[in-house]
């Protein structure tokens, strides 16, 4: 191939010819050792066979990068996903970009702009739902793509990572029942999310496991935050036939209801039990000490991240679909209903 052709083949085409990543041609020609044997084989085959000649002039120092995006940054388990996947990119000598692209189609467009410009392994999505136009230049880039929690059906070629939500939501009010409860409140959250679903499958579930009808009047629709457990907390102890446990799918929800009790002029558990779900760093602080389901928020961010390394670098991933467990953590928010004291 002559010296003219040479200077029109590119580190993209080399990557789409071999369907790899941009990142993984780049490791090839820096002789980077985390690249799959075969993977290396091929893209080196490539390289050899169009002529590529690494060009003096692109070479600069620059480290790996995994792009984390949410939708929002405002929730404490934010962090905890984010301290995950910085343990692994640190521990691997990458660095991690973390956005917020708020459901928007101008901050997709503008974090995908600014994504082009910097050396990307690959990108970890978070309770997002990642538009078809998205996906296609993701695609048309060659790189990989982990879904933490889906908000609806994930691409058929992107890993998932999530958790027992309708296991951890039936052990919660399986617990409930079992101190006594019949009347249990819950607290759904973003009707979208399809973890937010499992959580309302596994409580009706429970109840169904018992005998215990379904009260509409009992459920009430939540975004995760603070603001909607104190509403519907007030919502439902405002009923003639108030709940005696309220069961809310996030722990910043429980934290809602707990003021929710207080203005009642009520205490947990003595008068309504309350049991959360994700078992946040603080809930272990508050009075009384929430008792929650653990969502291995840390340990899902690590994963995330483990695989879209793996899937940087060429390897095959054993399960493309990956729901870690949760676990019932029982601390002082629940007792049984104040009549069976």
């Amino acid at each position: 191939m002559g010296s003219d052709t040479s200077r029109n083949v590119t580190i993209a085409m080399i990557a789409r010819l071999a369907g790899v990543s941009v990142p993984t041609v780049s490791r090839v020609i820096n002789g980077r050792t985390d690249v799959a044997p075969q993977t290396r084989e091929r893209v080196e085959e490539l390289l050899t066979r169009h002529g590529y000649r690494r060009r003096l002039a692109s070479r600069r120092p620059s480290s790996a990068l995994i792009d984390l995006v949410f939708n929002d940054l405002d929730s404490p388990w934010a962090v905890e996903i984010i301290r995950g996947v910085e343990d692994v990119a640190h521990s691997n000598g990458a660095g991690t970009v973390v956005s917020a692209i708020h459901q928007r189609t101008s901050s997709a467009k503008q974090w995908l702009d600014n994504m082009r410009t910097r050396s990307t392994e690959g990108v970890i999505f978070v309770t997002s739902m990642v538009a078809p136009p998205l996906q296609a230049e993701l695609r048309r880039l060659n790189l990989p793509v982990v879904i933490v929690d889906p908000a609806g059906v994930a691409p058929q070629e992107a890993p998932t990572i999530g958790t027992t939500n309708w296991a951890g939501s039936l052990e919660a009010n399986q617990y409930l029942l079992s101190l006594g409860h019949r009347r249990i409140g819950f607290i759904a959250g973003p009707p979208q999310l399809m973890c937010s679903r499992a959580r309302l499958d596994g409580y009706r579930a429970a109840l169904d496991g018992v005998g215990v009808a379904v009260d509409d009047a009992l459920i009430r629709p939540g975004n995760f935050y603070h603001e909607s457990g104190y509403a519907a907390g007030v919502q439902m102890l405002a009923l003639p036939d108030p709940p005696t446990a309220i069961f809310a799918s996030s722990d910043q929800m429980a934290l809602g209801v707990y003021e929710a009790v207080r203005k009642r002029g009520l205490r947990v558990p003595d008068d309504v039990s309350v049991v959360g779900f994700d078992d946040l760093p603080e809930v272990r602080w508050c009075s009384p000490p929430l008792t929650t389901v653990r969502q291995p928020l840390a340990e899902m961010g690590m994963l995330a991240a483990r695989t879209v390394l793996r899937l940087a670098r060429g390897e095959k991933i054993e399960s493309p679909r990956v729901e870690l467990a949760t676990e019932l953590v029982v601390r002082d928010s629940a007792g049984p209903p104040s009549g069976a004291r």
